[in-house]
This record gives C-alpha cells, sequence and structure tokens, in this order.
C-alpha cells in the first residue's frame, strides 16, 4: 500500500467529489473563503462593540472627573473660602479648598485612567482565530 493512500478509511489520493471539475471545486472554494471572510469580519465587529462600550465608560469617568472639578471648583470653593476666611487670613482658606478640590479631580481622573487601560484594543478572539487560520494554512502549504 502507498504511503498515505488511506487513511481512516478514505483514500487520500482521490478526490473527495470526482464528478466535479476544476471550475466547480474553485468556485466551492472561492465561496468557502467568501465565507470564512465574512465570519471573521462580523467575530471583529462584535468583539470591537463590547470594547467601544468599555471605552464609552471610562470617557464617562473622565468627563464626569472634568465637569465634576469645573463645578466644584468654581461654586464649592468661593462658598467653602468665604466660610474658612471667617476663621484664618482669607488667602489661606482660598488655598485648602483649592487643594481638597485638586485632590478630587485627581481621584476622578485616576479612576477614568483606570477604565481605560482595561481596554484591550486588539480582539482577543478575533487574534487567537487569526493566528489560528495562519497555523492552519501554514500547515496546507507544507
Amino acid at each position: 500500500m502507498r504511503a498515505g493512500a488511506e487513511r481512516n478509511g478514505h483514500d487520500s489520493t482521490r478526490p473527495l467529489d470526482a464528478d466535479d471539475s476544476l471550475g466547480e471545486l474553485f468556485e466551492r472554494l472561492t465561496s468557502d473563503l467568501r465565507a470564512f471572510a465574512s465570519t471573521q469580519v462580523e467575530l471583529a465587529k462584535v468583539e470591537l462593540k463590547e470594547e467601544a462600550v468599555h471605552a464609552g465608560v471610562a470617557a464617562g469617568f473622565l468627563g464626569a472627573a472634568s465637569l465634576a472639578a469645573l463645578l466644584a471648583v468654581a461654586l464649592l470653593s468661593a462658598a467653602a473660602a468665604w466660610g474658612l476666611a471667617v476663621v484664618m487670613p482669607a488667602g489661606f482658606a482660598f488655598l485648602i479648598v483649592a487643594t481638597v478640590w485638586s485632590v478630587a479631580a485627581v481621584v476622578f481622573a485616576s479612576i477614568g485612567r483606570k477604565r481605560l487601560r482595561e481596554v484591550r484594543p486588539v480582539p482577543p478572539e478575533t487574534k487567537r482565530s487569526l493566528k489560528e487560520d495562519i497555523e492552519w494554512a501554514r500547515q496546507l502549504k507544507s
């Protein structure tokens, strides 16, 4: 028996569909490749959409940090500083209030940055699938 001639009860030297012409086989191959590419694109779209949601949440926290810092500094700082100015010099009172709001802005910004770092720019399933496809193509080539 020839090496590799029969594997799992199938003669590997004979085509699966012996009656199909070369044109029909290429047509089937083209159709299969088109379907494969469409599947890969859909997978990438789904994964990118999920990551976009995570990025949107992170951007929302950064926006909230900016808005909170602006409003807090503008409104509460003036009121608190005037209140403290009753018991200490006005300059020190305004400095203390500005420091407190600066710390709050840093906390909000760090939360937003942390959430933004959790966003994965490369979809992991698509990346894994493409690596498998490349390996499969290499095996076919050899």
